[in-house]
């Protein structure tokens, strides 16, 4: 049984000028121990998701349809009340700006206390000696020294190692992490990465990382979700698509990837831009930008699974069953 599962999830941004419809028919699962990556452009849809599914949607935003359960229970339903319950401590987000996760007048290490405090009633040193150790595990040298800096005291990358360590800090059931390795260097991304799958494989921690860099996510993932204009284009195991993309946008973004031996050439860019949710073209977005596309393509693809891919294309690269 999957630990979280989303359902034709619609969120839509009431605003004067139209309805933007930001998530149409998202769907996905996750289980237990098993990494999800979400991978697009900007403006394809992949924060909405992230936000949609904590319920910190702000106002004109909305769940306009759908269905999103955490261990069958109905969230959509749930109150306030529960949803404190939940976040921090069965459920935890990694913002892409760490920022937007830390009080800038709180001690680092009264923060990350705090959030063990509010789900759990144990004596300060054990809750001393938690944040040291979860301060280590992403990778901060003298971690009791670290816990009485201030915010501002530290680096954007340090930062941003203080708020997956907040995060993970209660060893929660699903992480939705937005983007958390952007302003870290190779060296602690790597570091991170390790953790964070090292969480999914020893404590059964659900994961879903959001990026859009796809070559990050191919020694991470389990399976992958390709976003573009707000939907899910392409889904399966993520060493299938990234082997045997059948979206033609799936494979636009590998193609974008630099490569050994490509020294002196220009690096490929798919055509175009992507299109803003207020106009979107009719039928297919990715049509105006894609080499294949037809006169069918002016009608909405519909979602074509078999096996454990599917695709919304009229003309995929590899036929279902072929991959």
């Amino acid at each position: 049984m999957a630990l979280i599962e989303v359902n034709n999830l619609v969120t839509e941004f009431h605003t004067r000028a139209g309805v933007v419809r930001a998530l149409d028919e998202v769907s996905f699962s996750i289980e237990r121990g098993r990494v999800l990556g979400i991978v697009g452009e900007s403006g394809s849809g992949k924060s909405v998701t992230a936000f949609s599914l904590m319920n910190l949607l702000d106002a004109p935003g909305r769940i306009a349809s759908g269905e999103i359960r955490f261990q069958g229970e109905d969230l959509r339903q749930a109150d306030a009340r529960r949803w404190r319950q939940l976040r921090g401590d069965r459920i935890a987000m990694v913002f892409q700006d760490p920022m937007m996760s830390l009080n800038p007048v709180v001690r680092v290490g009264d923060q990350l206390g705090e959030t063990i405090a509010i789900h759990r009633k144990l004596p300060r040193a054990e809750i001393a000696r938690q944040v040291a150790d979860a301060l280590r595990r992403v990778g901060i040298a003298a971690p009791e020294e670290r816990m009485r800096a201030w915010p501002h005291e530290m680096s954007g990358g340090m930062r941003q190692r203080v708020a997956i360590a907040n995060a993970i800090i209660n060893q929660p059931d699903l992480v939705i992490a937005d983007e958390p390795t952007t302003a870290l260097d190779v060296t602690i991304q790597a570091q991170i990465l390790y953790e964070m799958k090292k969480l999914a494989r020893e404590g059964g921690t659900a994961l879903m990382w959001i990026t859009h860099d796809i070559s990050l996510i191919k020694d991470l993932a389990d399976e992958l979700c390709v976003m573009y204009a707000g939907r899910v284009v392409e889904r399966g195991p993520a060493a299938e698509v990234l082997a045997h993309p059948q979206h033609p946008y799936t494979r636009g973004l590998l193609d974008s990837l630099p490569h050994a031996g490509q020294r002196g050439k220009r690096l490929y860019a798919i055509p175009g831009a992507a299109p803003p949710l207020l106009a979107l073209p009719p039928g297919c977005a990715f049509a105006p930008r894609c080499g294949r596309a037809q006169a069918a393509c002016a009608a909405p693809p519909p979602v074509v699974r078999a096996g454990q891919r599917e695709h919304r294309c009229f003309f995929p690269l590899i036929p279902v069953g072929e991959a």
